[in-house]
């Protein structure tokens, strides 16, 4: 460690309730600041729409749209979520807190649940440009072009168990 470097712990877990707020706050901010700025006005309206929408938060609290966090003690500096039962939907991390392996701690964890608890052979995601890079040394590969959807730039991935 460098000197006057702070070491930071953290723990990931399932989300409870109270942190789905502060959860979607840390993800919009994060989204504005490294993603937004590739997005049509469309897209940044789209994806504010989606982690708003009331039938998410109604599906998170069913059990329907599994969320992990991590935590700097109660501060919630990382999400990511599952959906269509093995669909990498949201995976952000707070710009404090990028490039310390929490994102991958995240996406490792959701990997181990798919594969050892759920059943699932595989993963897949739509990566946006800024992540697509970082889904490659985590060991998930395109199975297609980048495309636009509801002004939204992705490219499909996916990562065999």
């Amino acid at each position: 460690m460098e000197v006057g470097a702070v070491e930071r712990h953290f723990s990931v877990r399932w989300a409870r309730e109270d942190e789905w707020a502060p959860a979607m706050q840390m993800i919009w901010r994060t989204f504005l600041q490294f993603e937004g700025k590739d997005y049509k006005e469309e897209g940044i309206k789209n994806f504010f729409d989606f982690i708003t929408d009331d039938n998410l938060y109604v599906a998170f609290l069913k059990g329907e749209y599994q969320m992990m966090v991590a935590l700097d003690g109660e501060q919630v500096i990382g999400a990511g979520s599952i959906r269509n039962r093995n669909h990498l939907s949201l995976l952000f991390v707070d710009e404090n807190y990028h490039h310390m392996g929490i994102g991958r701690n995240i996406l490792d964890s959701l990997c181990t649940y798919l594969r050892e608890e759920a059943g699932e052979r595989y993963m897949s995601l739509q990566a946006a440009p800024y992540a697509v890079n970082f889904y490659r040394k985590l060991g998930f590969r395109a199975v297609g072009p980048e495309q636009e959807i509801s002004g939204i730039r992705v490219t499909a991935m996916e990562k065999i168990f």
